[in-house]
């Protein structure tokens, strides 16, 4: 067995290209060696390994056999009327038989569905593994997308970097390759780089299996999680000596990591002065813009100590100096910090909403300030569905007023990743109550998947509202989502009403706030609207049912058929029903997965919808569920029909407790209770035709069946269930 070495040697490449390029070779570099027989599929995997710096892309891939394995191919041929003629070969066979590279005496004939043909088993020879090698390599290095590719010079190669040497390594041979890139011919070799620092020489590698070991040996690690792991572990240790703990931001983590060759953790000091600043200025400082990990007292704390840590890709030797470096341009980042939050401090936030006049939320929808406008109104509807307090309604429309003013600060204007945050910390600077500083930030929550969401009713209010006049907006000029594209990320804004909603337990009526603010928005704005107001409403209704849906099979792991179950499929009563009320669907649809989980749901589904498919058949219409108005015991003519008719009079409160309450255990408690009695009504010694010849006692049974079906639908539509 042979071990193959490739290496990619460029300029510094972008971080994020290093992870995305090592994930496409472990997805791609396997299946191209299963395709080609040189791997067992099941072996693929393991044998593939790549490495990545960033100067350098790398795979290592053992056990390999010198040759593909010889393949056999059968291939079919012209029809047997055709390829013989009086039992001698027709021109047709010789030329099948020439171009397959056969004998005549090779052919086969084998009866097929559609009369007999001549085939031929053909043995194709493997292929020397360099062979193949040297036609994949290019394959693999052409195949790697990402963003801002471009060509470096007169070569069709498009790379984000230009690249400036190749190893190619089948064992101990080189296997001969060519890239041209930019102005260079690259030639294979085994000669790679090691750090341009701590190791400018030409590094020979003998053999693959000496790679990990010899660039090592050059101050280069080409595993990115040994690099990750030592990056914690240094940073985390350099913190301890000056009596912190770092915070390491997982994202910032992986970014560093494909930054440097031969990671050493530096630590740097600035003015104490700049622990005056906002901490969440002083981290963005230091996360987004220098790649920095702050230090705080401890572990959990939120005051931060005078220092920041940095992985360097220098010489360990010369730590002092690439701290001085760093420390002069912490000084100056963070000084323009503190200017900027001392000049935006000097007038109250309020004072910025003139300002917002200026800055445009989409062109036919105006400026920020209208959207503030909107905001207000919405947030004004919300609060009046959930009843608030006269204080709670006064600070939701403060904070709507005020949500948006900090994007005209310095500040915003030059960390826009700040906007809510500052925002919070101007607004009780200014003298505004803390639970309007607080809704302000937290109206930006969630900003995307697994983020927190919003604690007080005001910044749940705010945030809902905000959303909602970007839903309609955006929708009522006819710019829904589309397949991937969402530039105006609505599908994560319908997401956070959704998940708001749920969390907070908001008792919202989102179809009513919809039907209230497209109509608002129509009245404001009746030139913007690409399409009639019902219609408007119906895309939106459509639009968060979806959501809806994939947030319970997705989020909530909620069985598809389940989820279909509660919102309906084609049933407008249940669709506005889960518009209605949040808080109901997602709590059937959960009762609904328990129920299958713990076996109950199997032990009524059978009764259930048994009895719906026929009560389908009748007339009865879906919401009516008492039985004395309905179904007249006079034309019973089974006891079994009594039996049913009592057990249906008995399961009306329990129902009613169910609508009410939204305690459905009863409703299931009841429907499991009901079941044997309309198994004796379908089955028993007393049971009863249902469609029977006379059409008043039809319609009497069909009517039974049907109240059955209506109890059961206040849990959910047991149609849509699949058995099982």
């Amino acid at each position: 067995m042979a071990t193959f070495l490739l290496e990619v040697g460029t300029e510094e490449l972008p971080a994020s290209f290093v992870d995305s390029a090592l994930e496409q070779w472990r997805s791609q570099i396997p299946q191209s060696l299963t395709e080609r027989y040189l791997l067992p599929e099941n072996q693929a995997t393991e044998a593939v390994e790549v490495y990545g710096t960033p100067r350098r892309l790398a795979v290592l891939i053992k056990g390999l056999p010198t040759q593909q394995p010889d393949q056999t191919e059968e291939v079919k041929g012209p029809p047997v009327q055709a390829a013989f003629k009086d039992g001698k070969p027709t021109r047709a066979a010789e030329g099948f038989a020439q171009k397959q590279g056969v004998t005549l005496e090779a052919l086969e004939i084998r009866a097929t569905e559609k009369g007999e043909f001549v085939f031929v088993q053909k043995v194709i020879a493997g292929r020397p593994t360099a062979k193949l090698l040297t036609e994949l390599v290019p394959q693999w290095i052409n195949s790697l997308e990402g963003k801002r590719f471009m060509r470096w010079g007169d070569g069709d190669l498009k790379f984000p970097r230009p690249i400036r040497w190749l190893v190619t390594l089948l064992d101990e041979t080189v296997l001969p390759l060519k890239i041209v890139s930019g102005s260079e011919v690259v030639t294979s070799d085994r000669v790679s780089r090691g750090h341009r620092v701590l190791h400018p020489q030409p590094v020979t590698i003998q053999q693959p299996g000496d790679y990990l070991a010899t660039m090592r040996a050059a101050s280069v690690e080409p595993d990115p999680e040994q690099r990750r792991t030592t990056i914690q572990s240094q940073v985390q240790a350099a913190a301890q000596k000056v009596g912190g703990y770092a915070l390491i931001s997982p994202s910032l983590l992986t970014e560093v990591t494909n930054l440097v060759e031969w990671p050493s953790a530096v630590v740097g000091q600035f003015d104490a002065e700049f622990l005056e600043l906002p901490s969440e200025v002083s981290i963005t400082e230091m996360e987004s813009h220098q790649r920095y990990f702050p230090v705080f007292q401890s572990e959990g704390s939120t005051e931060l100590l005078p220092y920041f840590i940095t992985a360097s890709n220098g010489d360990p030797a010369k730590a002092d100096i690439i701290a001085a470096g760093n420390q002069r341009v912490i000084r100056a980042r963070l000084s323009d910090g503190k200017f900027f939050f001392d000049a935006d401090r000097a007038n109250p936030l309020e004072s910025y909403l003139p300002r917002l006049e200026t800055v445009t939320f989409q062109e036919a929808l105006g400026s920020v300030r209208d959207k503030v406008t909107r905001i207000g109104q919405i947030a004004d509807r919300i609060a009046e569905q959930l009843h608030v307090s006269e204080r709670d309604r006064s600070q939701i429309q403060r904070a709507a007023l005020l949500c948006k003013a900090d994007l005209v600060t310095q500040m915003v204007g030059e960390f826009p990743e700040l906007q809510g945050v500052m925002g919070q910390k101007y607004a009780l600077a200014s003298g505004e109550p803390e639970a309007v500083a607080t809704a302000i930030v937290e109206h930006y929550l969630p900003k995307g998947a697994g983020d927190r969401l919003p604690q007080t009713l005001a910044g749940q209010v705010v945030g809902l509202a905000d959303r909602l006049d970007t839903l309609v907006g955006i929708f009522s000029l006819g710019m829904m989502p589309s397949g991937s594209s969402d530039p105006f990320a609505l599908r994560r804004a319908a997401n956070a009403v959704v998940n708001v909603t749920w969390v907070a337990s908001l008792p919202l009526n989102l179809l009513q706030l919809l039907e209230q603010v497209t109509a608002d928005f129509a009245a404001s704005h009746p030139a913007v609207l690409k399409m009639s107001v019902s219609e408007l409403l119906q895309q939106l209704k459509d639009f968060f049912l979806q959501r809806v849906r994939t947030l319970l099979q997705e989020d909530r792991h909620i069985d598809y058929d389940l989820v279909n179950a509660v919102l309906g499929e084609n049933d407008p009563e249940y669709t506005e029903r889960a518009l209605k009320d949040l808080l109901d669907v997602r709590d059937r649809a959960l009762f609904l997965q328990s129920l299958r989980n713990d076996g109950t749901l199997a032990k009524i589904y059978e009764t259930v919808n048994r009895a719906s498919r026929l009560a389908a058949q009748g007339d009865l219409d879906t919401k009516s569920l008492d039985p004395a108005a309905l179904v007249n015991s006079d034309l019973f003519k089974q006891p079994s029909e009594q039996a049913f008719y009592d057990a249906l009079v008995q399961l009306v409160p329990q129902t009613q407790v169910a609508q009410a309450e939204r305690d459905y255990q009863k409703l299931v408690a009841g429907l499991s209770q009901i079941a044997p009695t309309v198994s004796s009504f379908f089955d028993g010694p007393e049971s009863v035709l249902v469609m029977d010849s006379d059409p008043e006692i039809k319609r009497n049974r069909l009517n039974l069946l049907g109240l059955l079906r209506n109890h059961a639908r206040v849990l959910a539509d047991f149609g849509a269930i699949v058995k099982g």
